[in-house]
């Protein structure tokens, strides 16, 4: 696994690195390919905080927790990754076990059914169009601060294409732009 470990208003010391890679190399288990991390860690008022971001196999697993303890925060994203690793890993399998499956009939006639297939697990409950306006994003932030929201979508005036502004945890704006 290739690291990518930021210090942000934290003094990183030699121990935390390597406690950092040696628990984040637990993880290349789970990974066929070679696999990257970008650890960022900070403090924030009185607490210390990590954010992790693994890319492996084309998925991206990422977290973000804040403890007193920064080897506690680490053990804590650990688990968060592992647990989202496994649960991707379970829903693939059981997407090819269905699908290796055309039929719903056994050899002996009988039909089947499974039960613990989650088929609503990622239902639709609402959906909602509108118009995409052309602006800028000071705009698109201006709009989103107005209507309440978390994110706003907009089509950007500059590139002609299809961007997100959102604000972050932090109180800063982001912005997501398509690359091809």
């Amino acid at each position: 696994m290739k690291f990518n470990i930021i210090a942000r208003k934290y003094d990183l010391k030699d121990d935390v690195r390597s406690y950092i890679e040696r628990k984040l190399s637990k993880l290349d288990k789970f990974f066929r390919e070679e696999s990257s991390a970008r650890v960022v860690l900070g403090t924030i008022k009185d607490n210390d905080y990590i954010e992790a971001q693994i890319n492996a196999s084309g998925m991206i697993y990422r977290a973000e927790v804040e403890d007193k303890e920064i080897l506690a925060a680490i053990d804590k994203i650990i688990d968060i990754i592992e647990r989202q690793i496994r649960r991707n890993k379970t829903k693939l399998a059981k997407r090819i076990k269905s699908a290796s499956v055309s039929d719903n009939k056994l050899l002996s006639g009988a039909s089947y059914v499974d039960e613990e297939a989650d088929s609503n697990e990622f239902e639709i409950v609402k959906r909602k169009r509108f118009t995409v306006k052309p602006m800028s994003t000071e705009e698109a932030i201006l709009q989103m601060n107005l209507l309440g929201h978390d994110f706003f979508v907009f089509k950007n005036v500059q590139t002609n294409e299809m961007n997100v502004v959102y604000q972050r945890k932090d109180g800063k704006y982001a912005l997501i732009e398509s690359v091809d």
